[in-house]
């Protein structure tokens, strides 16, 4: 069983997904000029269908928040299961898609092309309804802040409001969050945040799986150097630059840099992992630092340490999982993350496999976060190992 997920998932990785194009209305996600005044109030939504998976699909454009505190619209997909629904609300979280609007989930959801499916559908069939944010960017005008701690756990919380308020479950039905990878980081970062940024969702939420978790964004970088995923550090740099324009990310780059900014910004994850292998940090910037070098820096120093995950105690378990093998998100910071999270009173399952890479991991992790999620919605006890 582990060996065909991750054939599935690697196959699905390394298809050229950018050139998937789903159906849509012109103008869908194009926000209005005045939002609606709460977090997680629909702007519009459509229906829109699923042909991977076992469900009703709605397209959605929301409120939420980006990390300066400013009002932005949000895109998504909240999918409504086929079998009999149980009443219950995952806000999904999913992992790196890229960073082209084409790549967003609620767009590759209508046209079969979304890797993140298996899982998904896994969670359908059981019967819980299934909200899916684009994040910030991934879909709406703007580049994706990818990985920026504030801007996707709000999404993902905001996300969870915007399905009850289109009535694909009760206002107070029972809520988990779910992701892995960049997904992983969305869901942690929302369980930290949900008791001060959400405390409605907060009241109804029963707890979060989070897998590879990149909790430490400099360690990431700097392992990812030279690596065959290193094309994932462009994905990042856009993602600082669109959250935070004052440091002026372009103006470290040479001009190999620089074409990396602009190409990776119309790219999905399969051609990015493909295009970009071994690349190594000191050629594209403009004095040939490392990255990690120049964002062990201020002003960016203070910045990337703002995205660090495991600062805030969750108030919900929380089940993390991660390949003591993991070629793309080191091992070791997810130890010192649930280890901060112990020390302040959290109930965490952390789970280390015995798996090699990545991909490998997200595939073993399906069933061990499938059976902490029905035995948090069923008010069952979960191990903890703090």
């Amino acid at each position: 069983m582990l060996r065909r997920l991750v054939t599935l998932v690697t196959a699905l990785l390394l298809t050229p997904i950018g050139l998937a194009r789903a159906a849509e209305p012109a103008g869908f996600y194009d926000p209005p000029s005045s939002l609606p005044g709460q977090n997680g109030d629909v702007i519009r939504s459509e229906p829109v269908g699923t042909p991977t998976v076992p469900a009703r699909g709605t397209r959605v454009l929301y409120r939420s928040t980006d990390t300066s505190g400013r009002p932005i619209a949000v895109s998504g997909v909240v999918l409504r299961p086929l079998a009999p629904a149980n009443g219950r609300l995952i806000s999904y979280a999913v992992g790196t898609q890229g960073i082209a609007d084409r790549c967003a989930p609620s767009r590759q959801f209508p046209a079969g092309t979304e890797y993140e499916a298996a899982f998904v559908g896994g969670l359908l069939a059981r019967g819980y309804t299934v909200a899916v944010t684009d994040y910030q960017g991934l879909g709406t005008p703007g580049v994706h802040t990818y990985v920026n701690r504030l801007a996707q756990g709000h999404a993902v919380l905001d996300a969870a409001r915007a399905a009850k308020k289109l009535g694909s479950v009760p206002v107070d039905a029972p809520t988990a969050i779910a992701g892995y990878s960049q997904g992983g980081g969305a869901s942690a970062s929302a369980a930290e945040l949900a008791p001060s940024y959400a405390p409605d969702v907060q009241r109804t939420l029963v707890g979060a799986y989070a897998g590879a978790v990149p909790a430490d964004l400099a360690a990431t970088g700097t392992f990812l150097d030279g690596k065959p995923a290193a094309g994932l550090v462009g994905y990042a740099l856009n993602g600082f630059d669109a959250a935070y324009p004052d440091l002026r990310v372009p103006d470290q780059l040479n001009a190999a840099g620089k074409r990396l900014l602009a190409e990776t910004r119309e790219q999905c994850v399969g051609d990015t992992v493909v295009r970009y292998p071994g690349l190594r940090s000191p050629t594209l910037t403009a004095d040939g630092s490392t990255l990690a070098q120049i964002l062990a820096r201020e002003p960016f120093r203070s910045r990337v340490e703002q995205q660090r995950i495991g600062t805030i105690a969750p108030r919900v378990p929380v089940l993390v999982v991660h390949s003591v093998a993991d070629d793309i998100v080191p091992f070791e910071q997810d130890a010192t993350m649930v280890r901060n999270w112990c020390a302040k009173g959290a109930a965490v399952q952390f789970l280390p496999l015995p798996v090699p890479t990545h991909v490998a991991g997200a595939a073993a992790g399906f069933p061990p976060a499938l059976a902490f999620l029905e035995a948090r919605f069923a008010g069952r006890a979960t191990p903890v190992t703090c």
